[in-house]
Order: structure tokens, then sequence, then C-alpha cells
């Protein structure tokens, strides 16, 4: 598991909104919940409470079933 660096607790007001919203665009473009946790160092819960602040729809979980070979 790779180092992290301490927890960055972001207090209501206009950074963390920026921040919400800076993730929101990136989710809404089609990035993982758990690349963006990667990617910023927060954790999975979140990267998730700062997009359901930002208004974000959650795509549901999974991707595409996956095809047997015959």
């Amino acid at each position: 598991m790779p180092n992290k660096t301490p927890a960055r607790r972001l207090t209501p007001g206009p950074d963390r909104d920026k921040i919400a919203q800076d993730l929101k665009k990136k989710y809404d473009s089609g990035a993982s919940i758990r690349a963006l946790a990667q990617e910023t160092g927060r954790s999975y819960g979140g990267v998730h409470r700062l997009l359901e602040d930002a208004g974000a729809t959650f795509r549901s979980r999974g991707g595409a079933p996956r095809r047997t070979q015959s």
C-alpha cells in the first residue's frame, strides 16, 4: 500500500466547494471514484462525500457483464 499523507479535513467554504466541483467535473467525464481518490490522496468515502455535496449523479456499480469464452 502506498504511503499516504495525513488526512486533510476540508472545512466548509469556497476551497472545499471548488475541490468538490473539480472532482464532479472529472467524475462526470468518466473518472471513477477510486481513481479520483488515488489522484487526490483522499479516501474513497471522502471523495464520494465531496461528489455528493457537489450534486453528482452517481453511476451504477460495476462495468459491462463479462463474456465467457466458449
